[in-house]
């Protein structure tokens, strides 16, 4: 990892901005609109190897797949859904409904779940159960009426047992074998075997981040959460082996990931980077850790007031603050998709059994949004009720805005029921 002496705060974030190649991406897209289940299985093959006849999981696969997995990894899961599950229906019950009454003028604002989501779940150089769990436990929570799960399949055309596990033990609705662009444009458009979507939601490197973009005109999406970023703030109280532990921690999911330390101490800079040097031949995942660290990782010296403003502007997923005080550093800090607080609050235990929800915005995104929620699965509906005399409490007023802009017909349309 290269150490580096901030001076120009802005000059230097914006430098780390990321960029994705839409032209391949959009290619991608337009044959999966043109051919559908011909085009997904010409993908699968070409980027995973894969010769697909059927694309959705049956039933005897999820019943086979928990013979594979052990007792206590049903046991991680069904704990990691719990607690989720415990976080997002205290926010659910929060979100009741609201009436008001403003001279006859009744306006109601209900909660209502979407009838349909897509949960992109990755694969390729890991597996990840905990997706399925942060994707489709709040959509459940919602009320959302089907919950389809797409995720690439293995070399042998299978998907993962405890991916299948995580979805049965989640209720999923349905499980389809298929994965990247493509998976995204079949949500979207829907194919002869997948059905389209309302919304699509879930992680997932560049070329998913680039589709979930481009498809946002057809479909909702939850945001662009595309390779994974971690930002840590430390003071000299932290400890160097903890601060390159979770560095290496996050790293480890694929070359593209981002992972940084923004540091006041110069002494601990050296001693990180020391340790992530000496550490790394021995680690599985190793390479992909060492081309992540030195291609988009570094080390960043500069002043407290410093480090707060360089990661505002990073706006990174996720953000460990290691200081003496945690908190006061936590209230100056906005932008993060989740704030770890302390020594003991590691962004890899997030991932799975705090109660936190993984699946959070990147590339700068966490500046509007925040983590993956119970509200993603719900759409705000209104409705309005006037009658004659509220109207008329309001017809000057009216007529008044409707010749401001020069639109007389919607006063005519007001004035012809008083």
């Amino acid at each position: 990892m290269k150490i580096i002496t901030v001076k120009n705060v802005h000059s230097f974030a914006k430098s780390q901005s990321r960029k994705f190649d839409k032209k391949i991406v959009e290619s991608i897209i337009n044959l999966v609109q043109k051919d559908g289940d011909s085009a997904l299985r010409k993908f699968e093959k070409k980027f995973n190897g894969v010769s697909t006849k059927a694309f959705q999981v049956s039933q005897k696969e999820i019943k086979d797949a928990y013979k594979s997995v052990t007792p206590e990894q049903v046991q991680a899961i069904k704990l990691a859904k719990a607690r989720l599950e415990k976080t997002e229906s205290a926010l659910k019950t929060r979100l009741v409904k609201i009436e008001t009454n403003t001279d006859g003028i009744k306006i109601t604002k209900i909660f209502a779940p979407l009838g349909s989501v897509g949960c992109y779940v990755p694969g390729g150089l890991a597996r990840y159960p905990s997706s399925v769990i942060m994707s489709v436990v709040p959509a459940k929570i919602a009320g959302v009426k089907k919950i389809t799960v797409v995720t690439p399949p293995n070399k042998q055309g299978k998907i993962d047992p405890l991916v299948l596990v995580a979805a049965d033990i989640c209720k999923a609705d349905q499980i389809f074998k298929v994965g990247g662009a493509h998976a995204i444009a079949a949500l979207a458009f829907g194919t002869k075997s997948i059905p389209q979507v309302d919304k699509i939601v879930g992680p997932g490197g560049s070329f998913v981040t680039a589709a979930k973009y481009l498809v946002s005109n057809v479909t909702s999406i939850d945001m662009l959460a595309g390779p994974t970023e971690l930002a840590i703030i430390a003071d000299d109280s932290a400890d160097p082996k903890l601060v390159a532990l979770d560095l290496i921690s996050q790293a480890e999911h694929s070359s593209d990931t981002s992972c940084c330390l923004i540091t006041t101490s110069k002494n601990l800079a050296y001693k990180v980077v020391d340790f992530i040097e000496k550490i790394i031949p021995t680690l599985q995942r190793k390479d992909i850790v060492a081309e992540s660290l030195h291609k988009n990782g570094f080390v960043a010296i500069c002043k407290m007031s410093d480090a707060i403003l360089l990661a505002n502007n990073l706006a990174p997923e996720h953000l460990e603050i290691m200081t003496k005080q945690p908190k006061a550093i936590s209230n100056k800090t906005k932008t993060a998709g989740l704030v770890l607080l302390g020594q003991n609050t590691p962004s890899a235990a997030s991932d799975y059994l705090l109660g936190t929800n993984h699946i959070l915005p990147t590339n700068r995104f966490g500046r509007s949004r925040g983590s993956l929620s119970v509200l993603d699965f719900l759409k705000i509906q209104t409705s309005v009720e006037s009658s004659k005399q509220a109207l008329q409490k309001i017809d000057k007023y009216l007529s008044a805005l409707a010749k401001a802009e020069s639109l007389p017909n919607h006063y005519e349309a007001v004035k012809k029921r008083i």
